[in-house]
């Protein structure tokens, strides 16, 4: 018996042409074990869905619902058979994604389990295949009365202005607001329109105002972010990004280079990276580092050693990284004071 990759029932929204624009999954599962796997393939099959064994969206209606329902008690599924049968009068389009394999998402039910996983955090960035996703997703209005295909947004404003109502559109974009879909435990957002569907949030983290998490991206734990997480990095537990600092991602300039931020870092003010940093790192507020920018080591008495390029330092631990006041040269030495970030102002309690 095929043992999956990932297991959802979810509920959507699609456009005129019946075509997905997104999907809800309250409760995806992922890495499922032979068992579950064997007793969640087997109530699909009782329950008369056809599944062709690989990655598969499958629509459903009230009844397709049901016999679910009532199949996944019957194998002792009772968390999903309970979550099927809150679905049974939905309004919405409901939609079975089974993922055989950890292929790339080839349509919007895929693409949104994979990002729905991320954010439940039941995967980690760079720990699922996400390859060739903005095919899979149309970009979309996303209002105060849901998401709406760009085509018939037009149409639905007047609609919205002959009720006498007004249409907010918050956003156009292909990923919605994580926390329209998924608010993880212990963390703290203060504007969450920054934080995108498919982002890892670590329990502990903190997220202010002007801080920014992508999909395929986030925090291992405890984290102050101010600044702004690019797609496809992940920052180490304990580690402090201050306002207005940048981390360049692979969608952003940095290419395939995954760039990564250990454990107990800061990256100061206005500073920004396009190198890895090891654990115990510290970036000089208003620096910002790319791979070519030359660096002088110094040795314990502030003596230059000699001049390389960031890229060599890329994933090193315990570096200091300043700008020379009078000369304006880039500097490198041991960073001997690790941070340790404020534990009253992480508490997320």
């Amino acid at each position: 018996m095929t043992q999956l990759f990932s297991f959802s029932i979810g509920i959507g929204s699609t456009n005129e042409n019946d075509e997905w624009l997104e999907v809800y999954y309250p409760q995806p599962l992922a890495n499922l074990d032979k068992e579950t796997s064997t007793a969640l393939i087997t109530a699909v099959s009782v329950a008369g869905i056809k599944w062709d064994g690989g990655n598969q969206a499958i629509r459903l209606d009230s009844t397709d619902l049901n016999q679910i329902a009532d199949a996944l008690v019957t194998y002792k599924q009772i968390e999903q058979a309970n979550l099927v049968a809150q679905m049974v009068n939905t309004k919405r389009q409901a939609v079975l994604t089974i993922l055989a394999t950890d292929d790339e998402p080839k349509s919007v039910p895929e693409a949104y389990l994979k990002l729905h996983l991320l954010s439940h955090r039941l995967v980690k960035p760079h720990a699922v295949n996400l390859s060739g996703i903005f095919a899979s997703l149309p970009n979309i209005a996303w209002t105060s009365d849901g998401p709406i295909d760009l085509k018939e947004l037009p149409k639905r404003q007047l609609e919205a202005r002959n009720q006498g109502r007004w249409l907010n559109v918050k956003c156009v974009d292909k990923f919605p607001v994580m926390t329209d879909y998924v608010v993880p435990s212990g963390v703290r957002i203060a504007h969450t329109a920054r934080v995108r569907l498919g982002a890892y949030i670590g329990e502990g983290t903190t997220i202010m105002h002007e801080g920014f998490v992508n999909f395929n991206a986030g925090t291992a734990g405890t984290s102050m972010i101010e600044g702004r997480v690019s797609a496809g990095v992940f920052v180490g537990e304990g580690s402090d990004l201050g306002g207005g600092c940048s981390t360049m991602g692979t969608l952003s300039g940095g290419g395939n280079v995954v760039i990564a931020v250990g454990k107990q870092c800061l990256i100061g003010a206005n500073a920004g990276i396009g190198i890895g940093l090891g654990d115990n790192c510290t970036v000089e507020a208003g620096l910002y580092i790319t791979a070519g920018t030359k660096i002088n080591l110094l040795d314990d008495n502030n003596q230059s050693v000699k001049e390389v390029k960031a890229r060599d330092l890329s994933g090193q631990s315990g570096l200091l990284f300043r700008r020379n006041s009078t000369s304006g040269a880039v500097e490198c030495k041991t960073n001997r004071s690790a941070v340790e970030l404020n534990e009253a102002l992480h508490s997320n309690n």
